[in-house]
């Protein structure tokens, strides 16, 4: 396996599970971008600042297992959305801490964990979650392995909404204004092929 650097407890997660319907239900994560496929660039970003990455992926896992890091499918059938993959990551998870990233948004932040550690270090936190301006990010965030039973119960009941899960959750919204354009992302093939004519 591929090993990350070694920061202390916590797994990297890139979710990669969905089916890509507004790009035409292509596998976003191994879409080309500036000569590497979207996968690549969040591992780059990410593997600095965990002790192990996860990648959550629903199809094409012999593709992304290429990378060294372990494949998990989601535990949850017919593409449940990103909890599904936040529950199969922390049912996998080494870690008492996750740090949960899409494959999607090749710009995203170095300093993730070296920023939500701190927020989630109040015993009384359970999410870390990134924010710029009123935007909030859920898809981006740093939360803790043992909310596992809260999400399974939530799940179990039809809820697939991230906000509505954790509507009742101890929540910290880190902010990234400095950083507005790092979580970008791309939902269609035509988002993509302007982004790649585009300066970094």
């Amino acid at each position: 396996m591929n090993n990350t650097n070694d920061n202390p407890g916590i797994s990297g997660i890139i979710l990669a599970g969905g089916k890509g319907r507004r790009m035409g239900s292509v596998d976003k994560g191994l879409q080309q971008f500036r000569g590497r496929r979207l996968v690549e660039w969040i591992i780059e970003r990410l593997q600095p600042q965990v002790s192990e990455i996860l990648i959550n992926a629903n199809q094409n896992s012999e593709c992304y297992a290429q990378y060294g890091f372990r494949v998990i499918s989601d535990l949850i059938p017919d593409y449940a959305g990103p909890l599904a993959g936040f529950h199969s990551a922390l049912s996998a998870a080494a870690n008492e801490l996750v740090l949960t990233v899409p494959c999607d948004s090749p710009f995203m932040p170095e300093d993730l964990a070296e920023r939500f550690r701190p927020a989630l270090a109040a015993a009384s936190v359970d999410i870390a979650v990134a924010r710029t301006g009123s935007q909030v990010h859920p898809v981006f965030c740093l939360l803790r392995r043992s909310l596992l039973p809260h999400l399974s119960r939530y799940l179990s009941q039809g809820g697939r909404k991230i906000d509505a899960w954790y509507a009742d959750l101890n929540v910290v919204e880190v902010s990234f204004d400095d950083k507005p354009d790092a979580f970008s992302n791309f939902n269609t093939l035509q988002e993509l092929a302007a982004a790649e004519k585009k300066d970094d």
